[in-house]
This record gives structure tokens, C-alpha cells and sequence, in this order.
């Protein structure tokens, strides 16, 4: 059986001087990702053969802190970077203009960057990576900090559904959450079993005051 765990990254300093942007994991997110890698240390329920990591800071950062509950190195994979359609030359302000300026059935083709992708693209290479690595590590387990782009094109990959829209449903992965896909080989002759085991997991958070400001932990820890 192979196993593919999906780790959405932590909260993160993601605006700066008014731009979008990728700092790292606020402090917020370095207590999230904290909580899971006590969560997976003290249970061992995931006990995986490769932990791979997309190269953008805040995963980067994610899979640094859970690593020694794991006892793997990162292997940094640019494939499973979020979706690029921003270079921290815009706001959120104006991508948000941008994006409710385009019509819904013009969205998933078109450019918001001249440098970056269309979602179509994004969910191509997103897809293609996934084909990849399921055949790589075959019958292992593999752990894998991302996006939640990423997390939902899993769902694009696994169901067989379509990339040429944006779905008319949506999930919404929390931080530091744990989606959890199996593969069942079948006879000679059939198409491999996909079960989604579970999505969302996030009990490492409950019971825990996460309502906390990030300026309010950076005055915190000056005191």
C-alpha cells in the first residue's frame, strides 16, 4: 500500500510594506507546526519513508520543525510550490481587484503575472508532480509539507477531475492540517484503489489558544 501525506504549512508572514509576500512562519505558525511535530513524536503515527518539501520559506520552515518527530531529511521539490501568480510586486488589494475584474469562465486561463501561470498550469504541473512522486515512492510512505493549492489538487489528481475550471466547490485546508490519501494495488489488469482516509485533521490545534496576533507574540516574547 502506499500512503501520501499532505501538510499544509504553517500561518506566515505573508504581507510586507503592503506587499504579498513569503517571510517565513509568523510566530503563530511556528507554534502550529510545533503542536504537530509534538503530535507526531508522542503518537508515531506516521511512520514515513521520505519527507518532502515545496522550496517556498513557509514550508520550507514547516517541514524543519517536523522533521526530527519524522527522523528524515527534507527533500526540497520546486514542483509542489503553491500556485505562482504573484512575485511580491502586488497587494492583496490589487490582486483581489484583478481577480473580480476577470470573468469567472476566463479565470482559469488567464496570466495574472506575465512571469507566472494560469490555474490551468498550475494544476498541470501540481498533477504531474503528484503522477510522479506516487510512482517513485510506490508502496511507501511519503509525507509531503505544501499549499493549499497543492492539497486541493490532490483532490483534482485522486477523483479524476478535470483542471480546465475552478470548481464550483472548494475546500479550505487549515494550517498545519494533515490530509491523508491511501493506494491500494488491485489484480493484474485494474486500476490502483484511491481512498482519501481523511482530510483536514487539525487535532493538534484543539484545546489550544491559537487567537493570538502576531503583533501580539512579538510583544510577548520583547517582554
Amino acid at each position: 500500500m502506499t500512503h501520501l501525506y499532505l501538510i499544509r504549512h504553517g500561518d506566515y508572514i505573508g504581507e510586507a510594506h503592503g506587499k504579498l509576500v513569503d517571510h517565513g512562519l509568523s510566530p503563530l505558525g511556528v507554534k502550529q507546526a510545533e503542536l504537530l511535530r509534538d503530535r507526531l513524536a508522542a503518537t508515531g503515527e506516521i511512520q514515513a519513508d521520505v519527507l518532502i518539501s515545496s522550496t517556498l520559506p513557509r514550508a520550507q520552515h514547516t517541514a524543519e520543525i517536523i522533521a526530527p518527530a519524522l527522523g528524515l531529511p527534507v527533500v526540497s521539490d520546486p514542483a509542489f510550490e503553491e500556485w505562482r501568480n504573484e512575485d511580491g510586486s502586488l497587494s492583496e488589494e490589487q490582486f483581489l481587484t484583478m481577480w473580480k475584474e476577470v470573468p469567472r469562465e476566463q479565470r482559469p486561463y488567464f496570466r495574472w503575472l506575465p512571469t507566472g501561470e494560469n490555474w490551468v498550469e498550475f494544476n498541470l504541473r501540481a498533477t504531474s508532480a503528484l503522477q510522479r512522486v506516487m510512482h517513485e515512492y510506490a508502496g511507501k510512505t511519503m509525507v509531503l509539507v505544501c499549499h493549499g493549492g497543492i492539497v486541493q489538487a490532490s483532490f483534482t489528481y485522486f477523483f479524476g477531475m478535470t483542471i480546465h475550471h475552478l470548481q464550483r466547490a472548494d475546500i479550505n485546508t487549515d494550517f498545519t492540517a494533515i490530509t491523508h490519501w491511501q493506494v491500494f494495488a488491485r489484480e493484474e489488469g485494474w486500476q490502483p484503489n484511491f481512498l482519501l482516509e481523511r482530510y483536514n485533521d487539525r487535532h493538534h490545534l484543539e484545546g489550544v489558544d491559537l487567537s493570538v496576533s502576531v503583533e501580539k507574540l512579538d510583544l510577548q516574547s520583547a517582554n
